[in-house]
């Protein structure tokens, strides 16, 4: 069921988010593994909308912040406040309880707002006054940047971005895919009335949360292990990275590997799952010498010279390299016999270890609503309680 599922999202969300395919996809592979993701690109290919599309179509509660330099951490997490009718302290929360989140523009805001997000997106809670208050689950962070201006502009630490599982550029559409756009818009698709579309609820948010604990069941070699490791103690030895990848990386590495099995409907790992997103986890945790950048080496260049290097378990001395996954495994996906959101269970798959030396495999809705309130931000709506801009 899992793949299934996975599919019928990722169709849903098509209809309304065109020409980015793999973006997409690996949004999808990092909600279900629990990360959150940094998408990098100019204005106007239409990040807003996948995360406005995925509230919708996930049933899950959307909120938007839009990062400036006079942006406060309380605006982000919330405060503490006095009530003079109950002549008590009272805790509004901020935007950052929900569960999709995207922080438009992050690195317009100063350290300190940006800082506000490190407990958020690593323990999922908020620490306020010397409490801590839990965040909904699933929660899921989507920031962008414009990578075209600096002015007014604060760099993410690398603290900051090691909390992100993928760094993502997105650029400009095909022709071709533009002017699919185009006769889209011409017909009457309006990005801004979600309604129209008529996009459907496929999933519900207990769904997603088994979704993410069954690939966490997914089998993985010791030999696996090795590789990961291997390839991550590579980046720390290469000639043109002065710092390497962290420890977190080989986890995201893990995680995203199991995912990609997953989807794939395998109930282990092959070296083709780690090599997938090697690059979108790796992108954003890397530090070139000096003599690399000036020579116009880009990162994602030393990435693709890691992978081929690194030795693969079964597969001879080299990585080689691995094509990107297609976006849909099917043509279409027939429409649920039933229209109101349900939560079927996700089918579990006892998984077997294969064989050592088995080759791998080649592999908007109006802001601060959603499809259905769940229960855990009940209250989180009311403007009065809201504590920041959403």
């Amino acid at each position: 069921m899992f793949t299934e599922h996975y599919e019928q999202i990722e169709a849903e969300v098509r209809k309304a988010f065109l020409g980015q395919d793999l973006v997409l996809s690996a949004v999808l592979v990092a909600m279900l593994a629990r990360g959150h993701v940094l998408i990098e690109g100019v204005p106007g290919v239409g990040k807003t909308l996948l995360v406005r599309v995925l509230g919708r179509v996930l049933g899950s509660h959307f909120r938007r912040i839009q990062f400036t330099p006079d942006l406060m951490p309380s605006d982000v997490t919330g405060s503490t406040t006095y009530n003079t009718r109950t002549d008590s302290f009272e805790f509004k929360h901020g935007p950052v309880f929900t569960h999709l989140l995207l922080a438009d523009e992050v690195n317009r805001a100063p350290a300190k707002t940006q800082s506000s997000m490190l407990e958020a997106m690593q323990e999922r809670s908020v620490t306020i006054d010397g409490t801590t208050h839990p965040l909904p689950n699933p929660f899921f962070v989507l920031a962008t940047q414009n990578p075209i201006e600096s002015a007014g502009t604060y760099a993410l630490p690398e603290a900051q971005l090691d909390r992100f599982l993928f760094k993502l550029n997105i650029e400009h559409p095909p022709q071709d895919v533009e002017a699919a756009l185009l006769r889209s818009v011409r017909d009457g698709f309006d990005a801004a009335d979600l309604e129209a579309i008529a996009l459907r609820q496929v999933v519900s948010t207990d769904t997603l949360i088994a979704m993410q604990t069954f690939a966490q069941t997914i089998h993985i070699d010791d030999k696996i292990i090795d590789y990961i490791t291997t390839l991550v103690g590579h980046t720390r030895r290469h000639r043109s990275i002065q710092i390497g990848a962290s420890p977190r990386a080989a986890i995201a590495l893990l995680q995203t590997a199991r995912v990609e099995a997953a989807i794939q409907g395998r109930a282990f790992v092959t070296p083709d799952d780690v090599k997938m997103h090697g690059p979108n986890v790796l992108r954003h945790r890397l530090i070139l010498q000096p003599d690399a950048e000036i020579e116009g080496v880009t990162t994602d260049e030393v990435i693709a010279s890691v992978l081929k290097e690194t030795p693969v378990p079964g597969m001879g001395s080299t990585g080689g390299g691995v094509e990107p996954r297609a976006p849909s495994r099917r043509s279409s996906i027939p429409p649920p016999q039933r229209t109101s959101p349900v939560t079927p269970e996700i089918e579990r798959v006892r998984p077997s270890a294969p064989p050592p030396s088995a080759p791998a495999r080649s592999a908007s809705m109006p802001e601060g609503s959603g499809p259905s309130r769940p229960a855990s931000l009940a209250g989180f709506d009311d403007p009065e309680r809201s504590g920041g801009q959403s």
